[in-house]
């Protein structure tokens, strides 16, 4: 048919590509000869050429299915750039298309003019398309993102499950199913699917060595990012987010800190999305801000880093996403930050969906735990996932082997939890449990009595989040399962009743950095102890707060909230217009305690030298613009916050979200009005004086448990804005 000396002249003159990439030529020789092939290949690795170039060589039409529009139009567009003058050579079918566009793909069809055709798996169901292809001479098929067909992969699509039948009724031809990620199981699942047990496999390494992986705590995840971005200027990257929501919001937040970000997800309407995709093949803008939609098949070689905000329900899901960075074998940074919170959110997701799915999404979220959580080379876990040894013990190329964690020896506590899980009869989840262990005393604690359990407080010297550690890499180990139908009740496995009756040595790992995310930004940032600031000024700052505070009157926390601080910290202002840009300042907070913090930074800065870095505070999205000048407004005419919140569709909590930026940006908002109609006097005096006259901080959480159960969280919060307006701001 074609030999090896051939194959490459046709190479170069279709693609200007002097040699095939790994087995590339293998694949495409044997389905030049008919066979079925069944593709696993990494993202980068070059898989469209196992089927565009067959396509261009075979007599007849190739057909392509494909799940996304974004990829088809990248792919045929890239196909119609190789061939001068051939428009036709290539085309996609899908419901982007208009009438007229449609008849055109029609006539080229027929007419034997189009070597390769897209389809979106929905279009190859419908019965006028099914009709056109059966006049068709079909040189093959190729299932592009196969891992769609199985609904243990990542993404799965219920329209890949009947691929197999419309192929036989359209006409056999030899079929091409290719995919960047597949577990073993998976794999097996989509041979069997699409009837292809037979098929040649093609199994490529799933190293991707030029990739470094790390795993980051999600504290202060805003002011990390920034400073990741910032650190890589002019760099190409992907920011990967859960939701739709979320990625709204976080494109807004880099766009206001100077950052040329953009948003991707599948409610924009279609032409928004190609224009934002677009921009950033064209470097116009050097962030995409994405849910999974944005990617699969987009061909830019070197996005430099890919962030996942949010960490993704499945590793299938995190590999391919990783697998977008440093396609072209450059630097490849993925920075995925982590809270267990996050893992728990994914699983309320998932309560009241039939529970074989439950059951697949807390297997896969299961792996992605302990991923997130191991101490082991990143790459060895994620290589052992896809099916395949990896031989070293230090890739060099991961923060696990670059930055070893601390371990410990961990028998007695892991005896102590599966102890308490078995006392507490297997049927409280992991909070209970820690609680338990740790001595809290709690109405939940003692309504079931468990305070008089032996186990109660034996672990009393460590923190309930210690103890919750434990519990997940008990989890991670097999040794406990979790039940999300019963609301993550915990029980011990068969290997775990082993390991209490015969325990062994065991080494776990203390991982202070893994600390969940606080009840706000601004409790993270102090947790953070500097986030990145200069930790000796933060300390003198904190100190002459104290002092003027204790002059005042005034809980330190009404001169400058510990955010305030810590943004001085890293920028250094010395002029009162520049400590206004702090966050939660203003102009008014500037000029009524700002004088003494100007000059001792001014002091500090002279002192030791510093450079002062004037781009990096990070500016909260106060804008959200339209709604400040509406809730400003509202407010002045004492409207009801009800009212306001619907009219811009936001919840109550929403609304005092950005009442709090709207006054910590300086502005002074009047909610007398709204108060009286819903607090009682009595308690709004106690709520009043608590801030006043007993708080150590801002904190919310912290004053909610100090006032007791009769205070609500909003009466709390509705008091804390007055008590900013006329005291701290």
């Amino acid at each position: 048919m074609h030999n090896s000396s051939e194959l490459h002249i046709q190479l170069k003159r279709h693609f200007g590509f002097n040699t095939f990439k790994g087995q590339q030529e293998e694949i495409i020789s044997h389905l030049l000869q008919g066979g079925d092939a069944f593709v696993l290949m990494p993202t980068g690795g070059g898989k469209s050429m196992c089927y565009q170039l067959p396509a261009l060589l075979m007599e007849g039409t190739a057909i392509v299915i494909s799940p996304l529009i974004a990829l088809m139009k990248n792919q045929v567009d890239v196909l119609r750039g190789f061939s001068e003058d051939n428009y036709g050579v290539a085309h996609f079918l899908n419901s982007s298309l208009t009438k007229t566009q449609v008849a055109e793909v029609r006539e080229s069809l027929l007419s034997g003019r189009t070597k390769l055709l897209y389809v979106a798996p929905e279009s190859l169901t419908k019965d006028e398309n099914i009709q056109l292809f059966k006049q068709l001479k079909i040189s093959f098929y190729a299932i592009d993102e196969a891992h769609c067909i199985s609904e243990w992969g990542h993404d799965f699509r219920p329209e890949y499950r009947r691929i197999r039948k419309l192929v036989n009724e359209i006409g056999k031809a030899p079929v091409i199913a290719l995919t960047a990620t597949a577990t073993p199981k998976v794999q097996r699942d989509i041979q069997k699917n699409l009837d292809m047990m037979d098929a040649k496999v093609f199994k490529t390494s799933f190293n991707r060595e030029n990739l470094y992986y790390e795993v980051r705590p999600k504290v202060n995840v805003n002011k990390e990012l920034v400073k990741f971005i910032r650190q890589n200027h002019g760099k190409s990257g992907i920011v990967y987010c859960l939701s739709r929501k979320k990625v709204e919001e976080i494109a807004s937040f880099l766009q206001v800190n100077d950052i040329r970000a953009l948003p991707y997800h599948a409610g924009m309407d279609a032409a928004a999305r190609t224009i934002n995709q677009d921009l950033f093949l064209m470097e116009e803008a050097e962030v995409i801000v994405a849910t999974i939609a944005f990617g699969m098949g987009i061909d830019k070689p070197d996005v430099r880093f890919v962030i996942h905000y949010d960490i993704p329900k499945s590793l299938e899901g995190y590999y391919q996403e990783t697998g977008r960075a440093g396609r072209d074998g450059g630097e490849g940074q993925c920075i995925a930050f982590y809270s267990y919170k996050d893992i728990q959110k994914l699983e309320k997701f998932k309560q009241g969906k039939p529970i074989a799915e439950q059951e697949i999404s807390k297997q896969l979220l299961m792996e992605t735990m302990a991923y997130a959580e191991t101490n082991l080379c990143r790459r060895k876990v994620l290589l052992n996932y896809f099916g395949e040894d990896y031989e070293q013990d230090n890739c060099e190329c991961c923060d696990n082997c670059l930055h070893p964690k601390k371990q410990f020896e961990g028998q007695e506590e892991m005896c102590l939890v599966l102890e308490t899980v078995q006392k507490s009869l297997q049927q409280f989840n992991a909070e209970h449990v820690a609680n338990i262990i740790a001595g809290v005393s709690n109405a939940m604690i003692k309504s079931y009595q468990h305070h008089k359990l032996d186990v109660y407080g034996m672990g009393k010297d460590k923190t309930p989040n210690f103890w919750n550690a434990i519990i997940r890499q008990a989890i991670v180990l097999r040794f406990l399962d979790k039940d999300i139908e019963k609301y993550g009740a915990l029980s011990v496995t068969p290997a775990g009743r082993d390991f209490l009756e015969n325990p062994t040595t065991l080494m776990l790992y203390e991982d202070r950095q893994m600390e969940e995310e606080e009840d706000s930004e601004i409790e993270a940032a102090a947790k953070a102890g500097g986030g990145g600031g200069d930790i000796e000024l933060l300390a003198m700052l904190k100190d002459l707060r104290k002092d003027m505070a204790h002059r005042l009157k005034l809980a330190p926390f009404v001169l400058f909230q510990d955010v305030s601080l810590e943004d001085m910290s890293i920028s250094y202002p010395i002029t009162l217009e520049e400590l206004a840009r702090c966050q939660g300042v203003g102009e008014g907070k500037a000029r009524k305690y700002g004088k003494p913090f100007i000059e001792l930074i001014e002091k500090y800065v002279e002192e030791n030298e510093i450079d002062r870095p004037q781009d990096i505070v990070v500016k909260s999205v106060i804008n959200k613009s339209q709604n400040k000048v509406y809730i400003i407004q509202s407010i002045d005419r004492k409207l009801d916050f009800v009212d306001i919140a619907e009219a811009k569709g936001l919840t109550i909590d929403e609304l005092l979200e950005e009442i709090e930026v709207i006054i910590n940006s300086g502005t002074h908002l009047d909610i007398d009005y709204y108060l009286r109609q819903n607090i009682d006097d009595d308690k709004l005096e106690t709520i009043y004086d608590y801030f006043r006259y007993d708080a150590k901080s801002e904190s919310l959480s912290e004053a909610v448990k100090e006032l007791g159960p009769e205070y609500t969280e909003e009466e709390v919060r509705l008091v804390r804005i007055k008590f900013l307006v006329e005291v701290a701001n």
